[in-house]
């Protein structure tokens, strides 16, 4: 199915083309044949073109790249994504990367989604129940890209039809609350359509329905909600944590217990895969791989890795010394390739290097193949963009946050402690205060969950932007490479990325972010 599914991904990039417009003003996903819409194939070409959406580097497809917009990680090639710059608060409105292409690609996936529901109703020979689910799908995808405009943007314009260009050029901006408010509106269409299971792997069911909808709740703060709907994903009685963290990432279990919706890759010669293989892993001669590691994970999150006793962590006056990983966190070696360790049968750094790793000291080995030789962009492993460990967390913070049940909540985080074959450390206390609770989750939300692209949404939901910035990023032997937010942390610029120049050219009703 997984292959299928990615053939059709393949066929839409042949037949559709995107233009680079404001809002994608002339719906070029259109196949301009007189005869289009009228097939069922015809109708899963279109709903593939939307799934294809969520690939791109500013949606999804750079995974755990987003981690360098946080303490997290550092991204060297600021040519890229920009993600480093939104991370130090560099980010401007003319710099383009994700500023400009996050807003270009989640239009471009919403125009997709406005144009399928506009001609759906043309292809007779679907099956109402066929219909029926594509619809849904629709819009569940509908609700993701507009979940993550108001995550990084706030309020943006709220479009459910497809526009002429004089139209895209008066549209305002909504409220950020306008904006969730679509959100849970197209998630609740999803959720009233689809079924318990998808008619191919890595199509939207209604887990993950529930599961976004419930993230979108969390993303607001809305802890009442998070827990309406960690319940009703509980009664669907398919999802647990996985035995092995480590095992959780590798390619023999795509699709496992924890998987709640995933974006789907394939290997090949022709760009079906993902580009963790590429920009993640080291340098390997030996293997012919180049390893550029345009991000890479630094020092203050390798501190955040307790000990598995709850000992001092070991030190010396040089801070990468082999000591400091012993007893550590397993989740530490499952997490990020650091100095001593092996992949592939050599040890970093001496006999396998990479470009960015070289600057700070580590490379990330999670969302990396080491039992199979991956040339550029052909990585067939999934990417979760949901996993029951995050719906297992954000329970225990609703707890948290609400004051209902503390102690359960230390118990789901113990969870992720002492659950796992391989990860087996100190459990917490119960008889935490709610602030001590708090602190716990949020420090074990933060380590379960590095290097996978959430952090970012974390800090900015939580405020805690002034708290913990600046950040240094020094090498392996001390120098100061750079500072993130030399400057502290505004909570009213930096909780959210400016509205693009290019868009606000275009249409002067846009208004701009504080502070940008």
């Amino acid at each position: 199915m997984k292959k299928n599914y990615l053939i059709i991904f393949i066929l839409t990039l042949g037949m559709i083309s995107c233009n680079e417009s404001y809002l994608d003003i002339f719906p070029d996903d259109k196949i301009t044949s007189e005869n289009f819409w009228t097939t069922s194939d015809d109708a899963s070409l279109a709903l593939m073109g939307i799934y294809n959406v969520l690939r791109s580097n500013n949606v999804y497809g750079y995974g755990g790249g987003w981690d360098a917009c946080t303490p997290n990680a550092f991204q060297w090639a600021h040519w890229e994504g920009k993600q480093q710059q939104i991370g130090s608060g560099e980010v401007h409105s003319g710099i383009g990367g994700v500023v400009s292409g996050r807003w270009q690609y989640c239009y471009r996936g919403i125009n997709r989604a406005n144009y399928f529901l506009e001609n759906i109703d043309n292809v007779t020979s679907l099956s109402e129940s066929e219909k029926k689910q594509m619809i849904g799908e629709v819009y569940f995808l509908r609700g993701v890209f507009y979940a993550l405009m108001a995550d990084t943007y706030g309020g943006v314009p709220i479009i459910t039809k497809t526009l002429t260009t004089e139209e895209a050029r008066s549209v305002s901006r909504a409220s950020l609350e306008e904006t969730w408010q679509q959100v849970h509106s197209d998630y609740d269409e999803a959720i009233s359509r689809l079924n318990e299971s998808a008619p191919q792997k890595g199509r939207a069911d209604l887990g993950a329905a529930l599961g976004m909808k419930m993230r979108a709740y969390l993303y607001q703060n809305n802890y009442p909600k998070v827990l309406e709907y960690v319940e009703k994903i509980e009664a669907l009685d398919k999802y647990s944590l996985f035995p092995s963290y480590h095992g959780l990432f590798q390619l023999e279990n795509e699709g496992n217990s924890e998987t709640v919706f995933a974006l789907q890759f394939l290997d090949g010669p022709i760009s079906q895969g993902s580009i963790f293989d590429r920009y993640w892993q080291p340098q390997n001669l030996k293997f012919g791989i180049d390893g550029s590691n345009s991000v890479a994970p630094i020092q203050d999150l390798v501190d955040a890795y307790e000990t598995v006793d709850g000992s001092p962590i070991q030190s010396s006056d040089d801070d990468y010394n082999l000591a400091q990983f012993e007893n550590r966190d397993p989740r530490l070696d499952f997490t990020i390739l650091r100095p001593g360790a092996e992949f592939q049968g050599q040890k970093y750094p001496e006999e396998i290097k990479n470009h960015t790793g070289q600057r700070v000291g580590y490379a990330i080995r999670k969302y990396t193949i080491e039992t199979q030789v991956v040339k550029q962009t052909e990585s067939p492993l999934d990417y979760m963009i949901l996993r029951y460990g995050d719906v297992l967390m954000s329970k225990a913070e609703a707890l948290i946050e609400t004051n209902t049940d503390i102690d359960e909540a230390i118990r789901i985080l113990n969870r992720f402690r002492t659950e796992r074959e391989d990860v087996k450390i100190t459990p917490l206390p119960l008889g935490m205060s709610q602030a001590e609770a708090r602190e716990a989750l949020r420090k074990e939300r933060r380590i379960e969950f590095a290097l996978e692209g959430i952090y970012w949404s974390d800090i900015k939901r939580w405020e805690i932007g002034p708290e913990i910035y600046p950040v240094e990023v020094r090498g392996p032997d001390g120098d100061l490479i750079h500072t993130k937010f030399p400057n502290g942390y505004d909570l009213d610029k930096d909780n959210l990325i400016p509205i693009p120049d290019s868009e606000r050219s275009l249409n002067p009703n846009l208004e701009q972010n504080p502070g940008h």
